[in-house]
C-alpha cells in the first residue's frame, strides 16, 4: 500500500483545498491510501536561527509539531499540496514550515525526489497574486521531484468544482503523480520548471534582442527572448544552486554548516558592527499582563 500525504494549507474544514486533495486521491489507482495534514492545525514555531538542526543529531531543539510533519512526509509516497491565497499570497501556514526548512537536511535520502503536485487556489481570478511561486518553491525545497502545479478559482466552499477544469486537474496531476509530468504548455525555467520570473536591468554581455531575467524558484538567472515566434527561456546555474542535484542540496547543507566557523572568526568586527546600532530606537513588546488575559 502506497501512502499520498495531502498538506492542506486551510484553516477551512471541507474547504477548496481539503476537496481538491480528496478528489486528486480519487484519481489514484488501487493500493494507495491518503494520509492528511492540516498546516495550521499544527504547532509550528518559529525558527529561531540557532542552527544546531544541522549539527550533531540534526534535530531542532524546539519541541513542537515539526517532528510530526516530518514524519508524515519522509514516511509517504507522494506528496500533494493546496493552498488558498490570503492577501495575494498563499497561508502563512505554508511558510511556516518552510521556516524551519533547514531541520529537512537531516531527512535528505528519504525526502529527495519524492514525487509532489500543488495547487493555488484564489477567490478572484488573477487575484493569486505570489501563491503559486509559494506552492512551487516549497515543493522545491522540500527536496521533491516537483510534477506540476496549477491555480484555481473559487471562493465558497467546493466552489473550484462548479467547473470542469478542477476535476480536470486533479486527473492530471494524479497521473502526474504516478506516470510522470507532462510535457509544460508555457515557457518554464529549463533547471527547475519554475514559470515565474523577475526581469532584471541587462548587463554589458546580455545578447541583443534578450531580456535578463532570473528564476524566482531556483533563483538562477537567464535571458528570455522571441524566436521564431516562440518564447525562449534560457537559465543558467549559479554558483550556489540549492536544490537542482542531490549533490547541490548536500553542497548548500555543507555551505551552512561552515557559517558557524565564519561567525567565530569574525566575531569580533560583526559585534563592533552591531553595537553601533544598540541604543537606536525603542522596542514596543506585549506586557506580560496582556498576555495572560488574552489566553
Amino acid at each position: 500500500m502506497k501512502t499520498l500525504l495531502g498538506l492542506v494549507a486551510s484553516p477551512r474544514k471541507y474547504g477548496n483545498s481539503e476537496l481538491f486533495i480528496k478528489e486528486l486521491f480519487g484519481n489514484l489507482p488501487n493500493g494507495w491510501r491518503l494520509r492528511m495534514l492540516r498546516l495550521p492545525e499544527l504547532d509550528i514555531r518559529p525558527c529561531m536561527a540557532c542552527y544546531q538542526c544541522l549539527f550533531g543529531p540534526m534535530r531542532c531543539v524546539q519541541r513542537d509539531d515539526l517532528d510530526l510533519f516530518l514524519q508524515e512526509l519522509t514516511a509517504a509516497d507522494a506528496v500533494a499540496l493546496a493552498a488558498p491565497t490570503y492577501f495575494l499570497g498563499a497561508n502563512a501556514s505554508l511558510k511556516k514550515v518552510l521556516d524551519r526548512g533547514l531541520s529537512f537536511y537531516a531527512h535528505m535520502d528519504a525526502l529527495w525526489a519524492k514525487p509532489a503536485v500543488g495547487v493555488a487556489i484564489a477567490g478572484v481570478p488573477g487575484l493569486e497574486g505570489y501563491t503559486k511561486l509559494m506552492v512551487d518553491s516549497f515543493l522545491k525545497l522540500i527536496l521533491s521531484d516537483h510534477r506540476g502545479s496549477q491555480v484555481l478559482y473559487g471562493a465558497l466552499p467546493g466552489e473550484i468544482f462548479l467547473q470542469d477544469e478542477a476535476k480536470e486537474c486533479a486527473r492530471r496531476l494524479a497521473s502526474a503523480l504516478t506516470q510522470g509530468p507532462e510535457e509544460a504548455a508555457s515557457p518554464r525555467c529549463p533547471l527547475c520548471g519554475g514559470d515565474t520570473f523577475r526581469f532584471l536591468p541587462p548587463k554589458e554581455d546580455t545578447p541583443a534582442g534578450s531580456q535578463r531575467i532570473r528564476c524566482m524558484v531556483c533563483s538562477n538567472e537567464g535571458t528570455i527572448r522571441w524566436d521564431d515566434g516562440s518564447l525562449q527561456v534560457d537559465t543558467r546555474r549559479g554558483l550556489h544552486p540549492l536544490f537542482l542535484t542531490y549533490d547541490d542540496a548536500k553542497a548548500h547543507l555543507e555551505w551552512l554548516r561552515t557559517m558557524k566557523d565564519a561567525f567565530l572568526a569574525k566575531r569580533k568586527e560583526l559585534k563592533e558592527v552591531t553595537q553601533a546600532y544598540a541604543a537606536v530606537g525603542q522596542w514596543v513588546r506585549p506586557e506580560k499582563k496582556q498576555r495572560e488575559e488574552r489566553s
